[in-house]
This record gives structure tokens, sequence and C-alpha cells, in this order.
């Protein structure tokens, strides 16, 4: 009567096997760092234009549609406060992790698609290496460490971008701009935008890695794979932010 469920069931329980392992793989050697570094460059470098552009027009965009509502009611000077709680604790993560997952996701899920299917992970289990260790803890380790450096850029290109319109806007001064932005960040808001991106990187670079090693079917399966693994992604960083963010409504 609940078949229908056995399949979900099943790949969720996969994942998290595959989760458990290349974590354990993390305390256990060899740790091929060079292949850490490279997928660093890959994910970090190569996501940083994209991820600065982003930051930039999100503040464009609160200060812009905050403007007139606050000039209305002359409250101006709180744009700052409105631009630095927002971008810090909700928006600057969460798009930070949605521009990754479409770049990082699909290409980690394509790349180890293709090896899947031209059994180059066959080849190299027959060698003695042990393939999530090789190729998925690198990629999970790298996407932890930039994800967060990331998003703390993202976070400060988007402040720039909020006082820029916030200045030509309403007149705002630096001084007032930046004081209210700082002051008005607690520690709970700072600790919350970090810890998102944390652990949106380990679900990016796992669903990725995951559905990458499960494909099938030539390079149509490739694809699936691909798209897949950024629909999946997508979904868990929604997910996760609303947990983690009631967590801290409760604390």
């Amino acid at each position: 009567m609940l078949d229908f469920l056995k399949p979900p069931v099943e790949t969720f329980q996969d994942f998290l096997v595959l989760a458990g392992r290349a974590v354990r793989n993390v305390f256990r050697s060899p740790h091929y760092s060079d292949d850490i570094f490279q997928q660093m460059d890959v994910i970090g470098v190569g996501s940083l234009f994209i991820v600065c552009l982003i930051g930039m027009f999100t503040g464009v965009i609160m200060s812009l549609q905050m403007a007139p509502m606050l000039n209305q009611y002359g409250a101006q000077g709180q744009v700052g406060v409105i631009v630095s709680v927002a971008i810090v604790r909700e928006m600057g993560p969460v798009l930070t992790a949605i521009l990754v997952a479409g770049r990082v996701a699909s290409g980690i899920a394509s790349e180890l698609g293709s090896m899947k299917v031209t059994e180059q992970i066959d080849a190299m289990r027959a060698l003695g290496t042990d393939p999530i260790q090789k190729l998925v803890t690198p990629r999970m380790i790298a996407t932890a460490v930039v994800l967060p450096l990331l998003t703390i850029i993202a976070d400060f290109i988007g402040l720039i971008g909020g006082f820029i319109m916030a200045k030509n806007l309403l007149g705002i001064s630096a001084s007032l701009y930046w004081t209210s932005a700082w002051q008005n960040l607690e520690p709970r808001d700072v600790v919350q935008g970090l810890l998102k991106p944390f652990v949106f990187a380990f679900v990016i670079a796992l669903v990725g890695c995951f559905y990458g090693m499960r494909t099938s079917g030539g390079t149509q399966g490739v694809g699936r794979a691909t798209t897949t693994a950024v629909v999946v992604s997508s979904i868990w960083i929604f997910v996760l932010t609303s947990a983690i963010g009631r967590l801290f409504v409760k604390i």
C-alpha cells in the first residue's frame, strides 16, 4: 500500500550512507590535498564574479524598494538597518548558495556522471582507490571552505550596493548608513549568516556527488543527473534555511 514511498526512502538512505562515508574520510588518510585546492579554485574563484554581481544587485534592489516607503514615514536612517540585517541573516547566504548550487552542483553531477557512464569510477575501484575518498570528500571539503567566504564577500558587496542607492535616493550620509548597519547587527545574526552557508555547502556538494555517482543511461542520464542535482539541492537550501531560521528564533 505504501510502495510508492520505497524509492524516495531508499534514495535518502543511500544519500545518508554516502554523506557518512564522505565525512568519515575527512579523518582518514589519504586526504588528496591537491584535489581539495583544485576544487577550491574551481568552486570559489570560479564563482566569485557572479556572487559579487548578485550581491551588489541584492543591496541595490533592497534599497530601491525600501527607500520610498521609509521616506514616506520619515525613517530614512533605517535603510542601513534593513539592508544589513536582511542581507547578512537571509538574502546573502541563500542567494549565494542558490547560485553556487546552480553552478557547482550541476558541474559536479555532470563530471562524476560522465566518469560513471564511461566506467572510470569502476576502474578506480579496481585499482584499489576509494571513489568516495578521491572524488566526493575533496569536493565536500572545498565547498565547505569557500561557500562561507563567498557569502561574506556577497554580504559586503550587497551593503555597498545598498549604500549607493541610499545615498542617491535618500541623501543618507556614509557615516549614518554604516553606523546604523553595523550597530544593529547582533552576534546571532552574524552566526546565523555564517552557519547557513556552511550547512548549505555540505548539501550542495554531497547532492551533486550523489546524483553524479548514480548516473546511468549514457549522456541522457548525465543530463538527468545534472538537472536533478540542481533541483534537489535548491529545495534543500530553502528547507534548511527555514529550519535554521526557526532555530535562531527560539534562541
